[in-house]
Protein backbone atom coordinates (compact mmCIF):
# COMPACT_ATOMS: atom_id res chain seq x y z
CA UNK A 1 0.00 0.00 0.00
CA UNK A 2 1.11 3.24 -0.65
CA UNK A 3 -0.67 6.64 0.91
CA UNK A 4 -0.70 10.15 -0.80
CA UNK A 5 -1.34 13.24 0.80
CA UNK A 6 -2.46 15.73 -1.57
CA UNK A 7 -2.24 19.98 -0.74
CA UNK A 8 -4.60 22.14 -2.26
CA UNK A 9 -4.50 25.65 -1.45
CA UNK A 10 -8.14 27.17 -2.12
CA UNK A 11 -8.85 30.86 -2.83
CA UNK A 12 -10.96 32.12 -0.26
CA UNK A 13 -14.85 32.03 -0.70
CA UNK A 14 -14.22 28.80 -2.59
CA UNK A 15 -14.17 26.80 0.37
CA UNK A 16 -17.82 25.00 -0.91
CA UNK A 17 -17.08 24.44 -4.52
CA UNK A 18 -13.88 22.50 -3.61
CA UNK A 19 -15.64 20.34 -0.99
CA UNK A 20 -17.86 19.61 -3.75
CA UNK A 21 -15.82 18.73 -6.31
CA UNK A 22 -13.74 16.43 -3.86
CA UNK A 23 -16.97 14.49 -2.62
CA UNK A 24 -17.87 13.84 -6.02
CA UNK A 25 -14.11 13.17 -6.97
CA UNK A 26 -13.58 10.60 -3.81
CA UNK A 27 -17.01 8.98 -4.90
CA UNK A 28 -15.96 8.86 -8.13
CA UNK A 29 -12.29 7.17 -6.94
CA UNK A 30 -14.20 4.38 -4.77
CA UNK A 31 -15.06 2.19 -8.61
CA UNK A 32 -11.00 2.84 -9.89
CA UNK A 33 -8.79 -0.29 -9.59
CA UNK A 34 -6.20 -0.17 -7.05
CA UNK A 35 -7.45 2.37 -5.05
CA UNK A 36 -8.66 1.55 -1.11
CA UNK A 37 -9.81 5.17 0.28
CA UNK A 38 -9.50 8.88 0.11
CA UNK A 39 -10.49 11.29 2.82
CA UNK A 40 -10.80 15.29 2.65
CA UNK A 41 -9.37 17.53 6.06
CA UNK A 42 -9.50 21.32 5.93
CA UNK A 43 -6.65 22.76 7.86
CA UNK A 44 -8.67 24.93 10.88
CA UNK A 45 -5.77 27.87 11.68
CA UNK A 46 -6.69 31.31 10.18
CA UNK A 47 -5.30 32.17 6.70
CA UNK A 48 -6.23 31.03 2.99
CA UNK A 49 -8.26 27.81 3.01
CA UNK A 50 -5.68 24.46 2.88
CA UNK A 51 -6.70 20.76 2.15
CA UNK A 52 -5.40 18.27 2.51
CA UNK A 53 -6.63 14.77 0.23
CA UNK A 54 -5.50 11.55 2.04
CA UNK A 55 -5.39 8.54 -0.27
CA UNK A 56 -4.43 4.99 -0.16
CA UNK A 57 -3.48 2.98 -3.14
CA UNK A 58 -2.17 -0.94 -3.41
CA UNK A 59 0.80 1.00 -5.32
CA UNK A 60 1.97 4.23 -6.61
CA UNK A 61 1.19 2.70 -10.36
CA UNK A 62 -2.56 2.68 -9.55
CA UNK A 63 -2.26 5.98 -8.10
CA UNK A 64 0.09 7.40 -11.62
CA UNK A 65 -2.75 5.96 -13.78
CA UNK A 66 -5.93 7.97 -12.21
CA UNK A 67 -3.80 10.99 -12.13
CA UNK A 68 -3.04 10.93 -15.87
CA UNK A 69 -6.87 10.16 -16.66
CA UNK A 70 -8.77 12.32 -18.76
CA UNK A 71 -11.48 12.88 -15.50
CA UNK A 72 -8.60 14.08 -13.18
CA UNK A 73 -7.19 16.50 -15.59
CA UNK A 74 -10.44 17.61 -16.09
CA UNK A 75 -10.68 18.49 -12.49
CA UNK A 76 -7.78 19.60 -11.92
CA UNK A 77 -7.93 21.74 -15.12
CA UNK A 78 -11.07 23.17 -14.23
CA UNK A 79 -9.21 23.98 -10.68
CA UNK A 80 -6.66 25.77 -11.80
CA UNK A 81 -8.94 28.05 -13.61
CA UNK A 82 -11.56 28.75 -10.69
CA UNK A 83 -10.84 27.42 -7.61
CA UNK A 84 -7.06 27.56 -6.75
CA UNK A 85 -4.54 29.39 -5.43
CA UNK A 86 -1.27 27.82 -7.59
CA UNK A 87 -0.24 24.38 -7.80
CA UNK A 88 -1.41 21.47 -5.58
CA UNK A 89 1.47 19.82 -3.87
CA UNK A 90 1.80 15.81 -3.16
CA UNK A 91 3.41 13.63 -1.00
CA UNK A 92 3.98 9.89 -1.07
CA UNK A 93 3.89 8.00 1.92
CA UNK A 94 5.37 4.36 1.21
CA UNK A 95 3.99 1.53 4.73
Amino acid sequence: MVTIGMNYFVRDGKEEVFEAACAKVIDLMADIGGHDESHIYRRVAQGSPVYLVVSRWENEDAFSDFVASDAFKKVTDWGKLNILNGRPTHTTYHE
